[in-house]
């Protein structure tokens, strides 16, 4: 069985970047491709772009709220 060298593991106090900076820029590309596949398939089924644009819009809007509904209850 072939062995593996352990890695070490950098303290949180000396991380160069946050983890939001570090994980950003993936959420925003996997953000843009969730977009263009939901866009692709409202255009697919029939919808304008205005409309399927507006649903998607109200779509965030909607999870937002409830994201912040859901923080001022705690």
């Amino acid at each position: 069985m072939p062995t593996v060298a352990a890695t070490p593991i950098t303290p949180p106090d000396q991380h160069v970047v946050t983890a939001r900076e570090a994980i950003e820029p993936l959420y925003e590309k996997l953000e843009l491709q969730t977009e263009s596949l939901v866009l692709s398939a409202a255009l697919e089924a029939g919808w304008s772009p205005d409309e399927a644009t507006e649903a998607l819009a109200a779509l965030r809007l909607q999870d937002a709220l409830s994201i912040l509904d859901e923080r001022s209850g705690q």
